[in-house]
């Protein structure tokens, strides 16, 4: 079966980082899962190389809204203005506890961001994010 190479999870939520760190072990679908607690730990982790000298690159990232020192939005705004060697072909989910329409709009400004989840993710919309932008991880 193919996997993932990595997943990034930037949320302060120790309980949800623990559920879906477990859910995607569970289904199988990265070799690596990397938890940080806010958008500067996640901005640190993307820019700074790894021993190879190649920077990190996870194929997933879900990024959630609030959170203390740099919050989902700040990343962002950082990120999107990052070089290509730190942010090419990443695939990113914005997470919310909230369902309101105006984080709704506001992520919809963001180039960079390829959708907006309800937290916790449940297996069946982890299941259609794969299938959304990693289509070739699914199997009938």
């Amino acid at each position: 079966m193919k996997k993932l190479g990595r997943i990034l999870l930037i949320d302060d939520s120790e309980a949800d980082n623990f559920i879906h760190a477990r859910r995607f072990g569970k289904m199988n679908i990265a070799e690596e899962v990397v938890v940080r607690a806010n958008g500067q730990e996640g901005l640190d982790y993307l820019t700074t190389p790894l021993p190879t000298g190649h920077y990190p690159r996870p194929d997933l990232l879900f990024l959630d809204i609030n959170m203390p020192v740099m919050d989902g939005w700040s990343f962002l705004d950082t990120y999107q203005h990052l070089p290509d060697e730190h942010r090419a072909r990443v695939t990113i989910a914005m997470l919310t506890s909230s369902v309101g329409d105006s984080d709704h709009a506001r992520a919809h400004a963001y180039a960079v961001l390829d959708g907006h989840e309800a937290k916790p993710l449940q297996k069946e919309k982890i299941r259609a994010v794969l299938s959304d932008h990693f289509p070739h991880l699914i199997h009938p």
